[in-house]
């Protein structure tokens, strides 16, 4: 089975001339019929197992099943990391050194995430009011089931953001997270969304509470239950 430009692109949640800059620079199997990339299945998805990036989804999935799963919320927060007192002038650099932390990625993958960190509108903010904000990639990618990372952010002073909170509240409070796959960003984008709805975690955050705190209550919302005081 062969795969075009297009397909892949959408495949490894990727814009084309990424895929364009993975033939010259990465070596990428590929072939050309009559001026078309193309490019077989099961030689794309060896590269992107070699390369840091599970091709799992779209035209690559190999099964349904196999999307679903990954890392907990907790884990990955207790990758990322609870960073207090930040400066928000100080916010992207701090982005770029959490996924710097990213587990299971190549340096050629940390790569292209500092990289879209970086570029101009490359971040998402996600206002949900009450001075937080879940900041992500604007395009996610498929990276494999294993390479999320969350981490959550107080910051020392408002951070200055295009549009305003639906409650007009400075944001003082960012999630920040880069999910395993775009099919994982949403699920993820919709679990942090409920997450600061229900229970106390929203609460806690704004409070700042103890790390140990915090790691608890996001381990309740990923199995629903709530711990001693939760609301």
């Amino acid at each position: 089975m062969f795969l075009n430009v297009i397909q892949l692109a959408e495949s490894l949640g990727v814009e084309e001339n990424v895929v364009e800059g993975w033939i010259r620079n990465e070596g990428l199997p590929h072939v050309t019929d009559r001026g078309r990339l193309l490019f077989d299945r099961t030689q794309v998805v060896n590269w992107a197992e070699s390369h840091g990036l599970a091709a799992k989804v779209g035209f690559l999935a190999p099964e349904r099943s196999k999307i679903q799963g990954g890392k907990k919320l907790e884990t990955m927060l207790r990758t990322g990391g609870i960073w207090r007192d930040v400066p928000a002038a100080n916010v992207l650099n701090l982005f770029a050194d959490i996924v710097a932390k990213l587990p299971g990625a190549t340096p050629s993958v940390h790569q292209m995430l500092q990289q879209r960190l970086r570029a101009p509108n490359g971040i998402s903010w996600a206002l949900v009011g009450g001075g937080l904000a879940l900041p992500h990639l604007r395009t996610p990618i498929a990276l494999g089931r294993d390479a999320g990372i969350f981490a959550i952010v107080l910051l020392r002073d408002a951070l200055a953001v295009k549009e305003p909170a639906p409650d007009e509240q400075a944001i003082t409070r960012l999630l920040f997270f880069v999910a395993p796959s775009p099919r994982a960003h949403l699920e993820l984008l919709a679990q942090l969304s409920t997450a600061l709805s229900r229970g106390n975690l929203r609460k806690l955050i704004n409070e700042s509470v103890s790390d140990d705190e915090i790691f608890a209550a996001v381990a309740a919302t990923e199995t629903g239950g709530k711990k001693e005081g939760d609301a």
